[in-house]
């Protein structure tokens, strides 16, 4: 492999970590994406993932913006190299009851969660075209699937990953771009963890396998799914949580 890119949105909260990480392991440079509120945590970052050995390079870009993922983008390919693989993993909550949910707190769900895939995946796609290689990776959710009390503007975000997914895996099937979805259920990441350990508990009662998933087996379907050993998977939802919700 020469040196392509591997872009993460997302890509330094506990489950993007894990999967740059991964990316990094099997050859990629991998470019880490950061909203622009949060810039100033990217040094900190970057210096605990040089402690562990990998080296990053992270960009500023709000999901939610088109023209600055497009800028983005485009940087990237001229002054880093060419993106072979997009994870889309930027996502955010914002919890409650349909009755009590304003509008705003609707569409920053949905803005992150859904536009930002488009936002993302639109930018790199003319260039995977024109390769004709390209792996698109979308970071969706067990709650996609089954639904979650609490949670109508995530679970509808996280359901149209799919829908997305399915399209547009039809789309670019004949130039060489595999796109897929990744459904974690409940992973033990530092933000999980802090929640009250009573919380956590019965949670974790719910699964069959009796325990969360670790961020590092989200990373290792990713990084399957961005292997040549999956060169004939797309359009395919991967489940990833413990028996939580399993179909077919």
């Amino acid at each position: 492999m020469g040196k392509t890119v591997a872009l993460v949105t997302g890509g330094l909260g506990g489950i993007g970590s894990e999967i740059s990480r991964k990316l990094s392991e099997s050859g990629y440079i991998v470019v880490a994406t950061t909203f622009n509120k949060e810039i100033e945590k990217a040094d900190e970052w970057i210096a605990e993932q040089k402690e562990a050995g990998f080296n990053f390079l992270v960009e500023e870009a709000d999901v939610t913006d088109f023209e600055a993922c497009g800028a983005m983008v485009k940087h990237v390919e001229q002054a880093i190299g060419p993106v072979e693989v997009l994870v889309n993993c930027a996502g955010i909550t914002r919890d409650g009851f349909l009755k009590n949910m304003d509008e705003s707190n609707w569409d920053a769900v949905l803005s992150t969660n859904l536009d930002g895939v488009f936002n993302m995946t639109k930018s790199v796609l003319d260039f995977m075209l024109t390769r004709e290689f390209g792996r698109i990776i979308n970071i969706s959710s067990v709650n996609g699937q089954r639904g979650q009390f609490g949670q109508t503007n995530y679970s509808a975000a996280k359901a149209g990953m799919h829908g997305f997914t399915m399209a547009l895996a039809q789309e670019v099937a004949r130039k060489g771009i595999t796109v897929n979805s990744v459904s974690p259920g409940y992973i033990a990441t530092n933000m999980v963890m802090a929640i009250d350990e009573e919380i956590r508990n019965d949670l974790i009662s719910q699964i069959p396998m009796q325990r969360m998933g670790k961020p590092s087996e989200i990373a290792n379907t990713v990084g399957f799914l961005a292997s040549n050993q999956a060169n004939y998977i797309t359009g395919a939802n991967i489940p990833v949580n413990g028996g939580l919700f399993t179909s077919f």
